[in-house]
């Protein structure tokens, strides 16, 4: 809309740029009324005003929303820029790949199919930790992942070579959300268009569920499935109801020796208290000033595990202070401030406070430190309930008995026993954390202090530091306390997401035997985001979200049945108790090294040439080309079968008849749950394919590095570890019952079989289905493996998204009704039929079930098909048919 564009005169350039004070002189009275950022929301939406896919009316209702704080209308949402890791960045090269194929197909031009918007994909989720504990763990780590992962490497890098608008930063640089944070986000973005220069706010989405950790430096970011990102990617907008916003108001300041993390587990629990899913939450109040940008990156970081869809941070001089920092230009640095106040985007202390949806309060003073576990990252527990806590988890959720921790057993070779509690695992890893240097540094001093008091860690810890960009390992060496990290055992491993995602590496032999042999109740302490069943390690049940400090002295102390209060973590040199108190670091001295060893110059230097990598990178050799060539013999990169039906006709109505449950599942079912995730078991599915194509066991690596072959995928669906299906009461595990035999087999192989048998599949859940992380895999592999759709008490929001962008459909239960009240058992037979000829957002069906005994009982679902866009995308087959079909009819 030109009469809303204006011009910003800032240093020697002169910037256009779609104007809120213009828009408020229009009519929209109470754009100061709004959190900024609805404000970010509204600026996207003048920008693309075309009277189509955004009209004033969309405009209009985001002004309306000051009135009423929520509102369900639908908005077209065009991100500025898309970020990539790699676990879920290959398959969307790959699909890319394949649509190139597809548009060939179609008689169409492949160069059509690349990204319109620029796509930044960081390797950052493929290093193991093989190797711990030694001066060369971070080398030896490398040397593997470079040769396990050649072939997704050189993938990638064709990629790079081929697509437009999209680079590649090389492993071993970061973390994708601390590259994004230190690097590639601008605040203010700039565009030139036919020779005019644009600036507007920086917004993205990632295929990452912790995008959001730049919200912390102002910038609008949410996770989005792998699906959604692509066709963002593609020109597509993101369609979203204008959201409700939760004010999050911090108040006063944190007590001495509480960390960043402490802060953000409180947060977490408040939020999920509150009941954000779906929500916006933006943080106000005069707690921000006294809050640092990486205290608000690490709040920011954990929206996925407070439900929201963002955790965001206005703009203010913490903004401007942390660019110059990372060493951004002084001309990207004077636009951000220009721009911020000229759209009432600043933050200043004499600001009223925007209207919210609800607001939630948080005392920064009365934090205590405290960890969160042993399953989920909102079950906080305070630090001195925490060996209690474990000691009622050990009985009462992991049903071992009350004498459970008397016992030790023996560990064959080893001059140590085991017993169940042991820490076997303390990872200082995840981006939640390593954007924080003052969390790092307490690690470092509180190793320091430990290894002055003649402290060590336990033998059977696996310990390990992977921070989230080369700049933590400048600091941690100029300040001389990665000498006291490494004494500790807390070597450099790798940068990158490790243990946080899984990649925690085997524990040593003989600890796994004894864990398993005596079926030990074993435990992690990391400070990472995620803690969910069966995701850190195979071996381990119990895992513990802490501080990094924490998590050294978790190491040393070598048990979670230990009160850190008031238990002695060993003795000094002189024979007296040392106790955690004489060793943590007083706020002062963690914010002297800080100010002391980090400077602007360490950014510049590491990011002067990102793109470029090591002379590892260097020496990946990509093919040529505009479309790929495939290898039919590559056991990580195959050619997907999304696209074999582009060219039937469009889904018109969807009607089941007669499926079977495939499986039946309770509540918080994560994406960890239903995607492949972790280690790949050489007696599943998965791991049978691969051992029958000659692949040896130590080079299956994981499901994420082979996100890029289906048939690895489909066959991981559904198969994790600690999964329970209910219709086998008391097994554990990827299975379920294939009801025509009455046999007891892997959720894949069952899937299968109902195929050859022509039989349709439905899952049936409880609440929350699909919390946790972005994964696009938890959609395809429910697509590949035959599921029709979905029936639920309730969806995540990035989950039911992704469904629906695979073709499946997402169905809820209405009135109460779930599977418990209905008494499923999983051997019944489950009809869909429309209510209404014409498929329509939100319509109903009739839920038809039939009963072994043949009797039936009918209930209504609700289709969580929300949007009309929505709706396109399943017509379709799925979001990329979608947009193949219309890039292919454009001209």
């Amino acid at each position: 809309m030109s009469k809303f564009k204006k011009s910003l005169n800032v240093g020697q350039k002169s910037y256009s740029y779609f104007s809120l004070n213009e828009a408020k002189a229009a009519g929209l009275g109470n754009i100061d009324k709004l959190p900024r950022s609805l404000k970010v929301l509204l600026e996207n939406l003048l920008r693309h005003e075309n009277g189509t896919t955004v009209t004033w009316d969309d405009v209009k209702a985001i002004n309306e929303w000051a009135e009423t704080r929520k509102s369900n209308h639908e908005i077209a949402y065009n991100p500025a820029r898309v970020v990539l890791q790699d676990f879920t960045g290959v398959p969307a090269v790959v699909d890319l790949a394949a649509m190139r194929d597809a548009m060939v197909s179609l008689g169409g031009d492949p160069q059509k199919i690349n990204p319109l918007v620029p796509v930044d994909l960081v390797i950052d989720h493929s290093v193991m930790v093989e190797h711990f504990g030694n001066k060369d763990a971070f080398e030896k780590n490398v040397e593997i992942e470079y040769e396990r992962n050649a072939e997704r490497y050189n993938f990638l890098k064709w990629g790079q070579k081929s697509f437009k608008n999209f680079r590649a930063v090389p492993p071993g640089t970061g973390i994708i959300h601390q590259v994004n944070l230190e690097y590639l986000a601008d605040v203010v973005w700039t565009n030139e268009v036919n020779g005019e220069l644009f600036a507007y706010p920086d917004t993205c989405v990632g295929t990452d569920s912790h995008t959001t950790m730049i919200n912390g430096l102002s910038v609008l970011g949410w996770g989005v499935g792998g699906i959604e990102a692509e066709a963002a990617m593609l020109g597509q907008p993101v369609t979203m109801l204008i959201p409700e916003v939760v004010g999050f108001k911090l108040t006063g300041e944190l007590k001495e020796g509480i960390t960043a993390t402490d802060l953000v587990l409180n947060v977490v629990e408040a939020l999920r208290k509150h009941g954000v899913v779906d929500k916006f939450v933006e943080f106000f109040g005069p707690g921000l000033k006294v809050l640092s940008l990486a205290d608000r990156a690490t709040l920011a970081n954990m929206a996925p595990e407070y439900g929201a869809t963002c955790g965001f941070f206005p703009i203010d001089e913490k903004t401007t202070e942390y660019l110059r920092l990372t060493g951004r230009k002084e001309e990207t640095i004077a636009l951000v401030e220009a721009y911020a106040k000229e759209q009432g985007l600043w933050l200043s202390t004499e600001d009223a406070d925007p209207v919210f949806s609800s607001i939630v309060e948080l005392d920064m003073s009365t934090v205590e430190p405290c960890v969160s576990g042993p399953k989920r990252p909102q079950d906080k527990v305070q630090l001195r309930n925490a060996k209690s806590s474990f000691k009622e988890a050990l009985t009462k959720t992991f049903g071992y008995s009350e004498d459970a921790l008397r016992f030790e057993y023996e560990v064959e070779g080893k001059d140590f026993k085991m017993k169940n509690g042991n820490v076997v695992v303390a990872a200082i890893t995840s981006c939640t954390n390593t954007s924080n240097p003052s969390v790092l540094m307490a690690a470092g001093l509180i190793a320091k202090k430990a290894v002055e008091k003649g402290l060590q860690t336990k033998p059977w810890v696996k310990t390990s530091l992977a921070p989230g960009s080369k700049v933590v390992t400048d600091y941690l060496m100029a300040s001389g306390l990665q000498t006291y990290l490494d004494q500790l055992g807390f070597n450099l491993v790798g940068y990158g997401c490790t243990t946080c995602i899984g990649n925690t590496g085997p524990l040593p032999p003989a600890v796994s035997k004894s864990i398993n042999a005596n079926n030990l109740c074993a435990t992690s302490v990391l400070s990472g985001n995620r803690n969910f069943e069966g995701r850190i390690s195979p071996d381990v049940k119990a895992n513990y979200l802490a501080s990094p400090p924490l998590v050294v002295a978790y190491a040393i102390a070598g048990t979670m049945d230990f009160d850190m209060n008031k238990e002695s973590l060993g003795k000094d040199k002189d024979g007296n108790d040392v106790f955690m108190k004489d060793i943590w670091p007083s706020n002062d001295e963690i914010q002297k090294v800080v100010a002391q060893f980090i400077s602007g110059k360490m950014y510049e230097t590491r990011y002067a040439n990102v793109f470029e990598g090591d002379e590892k990178w260097k020496a990946v050799n990509a093919p040529d080309g505009e479309t790929y060539k495939w290898d039919k013999d590559s056991t990580y990169i195959a050619h997907p079968t999304f696209f074999e039906n582009i060219k039937d006709g469009l889904v018109e109505s969807f009607e089941v008849k007669n499926a079977s449950i495939l499986a039946l599942l309770g509540d918080s079912v994560t994406t960890d749950h239903i995607s492949p995730a972790g280690n790949i078991k050489i007696d599943s599915p998965a791991g049978k394919w691969l051992t029958e194509r000659g692949v040896a066991k130590q080079d299956f690596n994981s499901y994420g590095s082979r996100r890029g072959n289906h048939n690895i995928m489909m066959r991981g669906t559904f198969a994790n570890i600690r999964i329970k299906n209910e219709m086998i009461p008391g097994v554990e595990g990827g299975y379920t019952k294939h009801i025509p035999s009455g046999q007891q087999m892997s959720i894949y192989d069952a899937a299968m079989k109902y195929k050859e048998e022509g039989t349709p599949l439905v899952i049936i859940g409880g609440k929350e289905y699909g919390t946790g992380s972005s994964r696009d895999w938890a959609a395809k592999g429910t697509n590949l493996q035959g599921v029709k759709a979905v029936i639920t008490e309730s969806f995540e929001r990035i989950h039911r998204s992704n469904l629906i962008g695979m073709g499946v459909m997402p169905l809820q239960f209405l009135n109460g009704v779930t599977r418990k009240t209905l008494n499923l058992d999983g051997s019944e037979k489950i009809s869909l039929t429309p209510i209404g000829s014409e498929l329509a957002p939100k319509m109903q069906f009739e839920l038809t079930i039939t009963r072994a005994d043949k009797t039936t009982e009918v209930v209504r679902v609700i289709s969580r098909v929300d949007t009309v866009d929505e709706l396109n995308y399943f017509k379709n087959g799925g979001i990329l048919q979608y947009v193949l079909r219309n890039l292919n009819n454009s001209h």
